[in-house]
């Protein structure tokens, strides 16, 4: 055991700075997030969302960076990723409506045009006149007409249409939107 040590000593204390590079980005980079959802009142749920989103990325870059200081040869990295991407590239091709609906709901976070409870209207010949928004996921968002139905609306789709708030409820610091 100590001769691993003594021998990989340098990969080791370099894999530990990394760590707690990494470890420091994703506190402070989780503090401005949650600081901008407060800011916006956006709904926690949303909030705990994007985090995601952004706890995964950060493993992944964690992950590369340490391969690399364990002597992962970028031709091995390519190879892997010229293989990944060629199977996700398909799956994507496939399904590219999810990333851009997940990317628009990225973009709906930080930007917070509109919130839940928010009456609005969808400047679209295809949509009901008004409704009510009743939750934010990440791919698309629950309206309800005024007639009760639900209905289901892309995240996308709120970046491509013109969106009219007529009029946002009363909000009052119930403590519900705190991280």
């Amino acid at each position: 055991m100590t001769e691993y040590l003594v021998i990989y000593k340098d990969e080791i204390i370099r894999t530990l700075v990394v760590i707690l590079i990494l470890f420091l980005v994703r506190f402070l980079l989780f503090k401005a997030i949650k600081k901008v959802g407060k800011i916006g009142d956006i709904d926690r749920n949303r909030t705990l969302l994007i985090l995601k989103y952004f706890n995964t990325f950060i493993f992944i870059v964690g992950a590369i960076v340490i391969s690399f200081i364990w002597g992962l040869d970028f031709k091995d990295l390519g190879l892997f990723f010229s293989s990944a991407f060629a199977v996700i590239g398909v799956a994507f091709f496939a399904s590219w409506s999810i990333l851009s609906n997940v990317t628009a709901g990225i973009i709906l976070f930080f930007s917070f045009p509109f919130k839940i409870g928010d009456r609005i209207r969808i400047q679209d010949k295809d949509f009901p006149s008004e409704a009510i928004i009743e939750d934010i996921k990440a791919f698309h968002l629950h309206l309800r007409t005024d007639d009760g139905e639900l209905i289901t609306y892309p995240n996308s789709l709120m970046l491509q249409k013109g969106i009219v708030v007529i009029n946002k409820p009363d909000r009052e610091d119930d403590g519900a939107s705190t991280l």
